[in-house]
């Protein structure tokens, strides 16, 4: 708790976000075109879509591997995340840490263990280093991550019943 002596410009950002997330005073509320609100696995669907929007925005300015990374792990848990909502009675609570996305792409037959493994080694060893770690993020790091958010979502897509929601086609 601050005992005064924070910025004030801080503390009136922070109040103003938490009113933003608590859609406090805010009018009509605008949301992110694109995001579907119809049902869990669609939000989360169309959430890796934007995301891997953002990442080709990014790729294309040049030079900003560390967030192009970051949003690339966001795509693909996001991704695996649309699957699992889709295809079992998962619910977005049991997603809370970043990692179960990857345990439960193997448990409901998503990818084979070794896949699934081997991209959650990827994210802890690599992603915690890149994005909070000392290492500097390189432009292959960069286009691999791209490389592997883009096909992981293809590939979800491709495994859902229901089609039509993804925005990348």
């Amino acid at each position: 708790m601050s005992n005064g002596s924070d910025p004030a410009a801080v503390l009136d950002a922070i109040g103003r976000a938490q009113d933003a997330f608590e859609m406090v005073g805010r009018g009509r509320t605008v949301f992110e075109e694109g995001i579907s609100a119809d049902a869990d696995w669609e939000t989360q669907l169309t959430k890796a879509c934007r995301l891997l929007e953002v990442v080709d925005t990014l790729q294309a300015q040049d030079g900003y591997y560390t967030a192009v990374i970051e949003v690339c792990f966001g795509a693909i848990e996001r991704s695996i995340e649309a699957y699992a909502l889709s295809m079992t009675n998962d619910t977005l609570q049991d997603f809370q840490d970043h990692q179960f996305s990857y345990d439960r792409a193997h448990q409901i037959g998503l990818f084979e263990r070794d896949t699934a493994v081997e991209m959650k080694e990827l994210y802890s060893e690599n992603r915690t280093e890149s994005y909070y770690g000392g290492g500097r993020p390189t432009e292959e790091q960069a286009e691999a991550m791209t490389e592997l958010a883009t096909a992981v979502h293809q590939f979800v897509v491709s495994q859902i019943r229901e089609g039509g929601v993804c925005l990348c086609a």
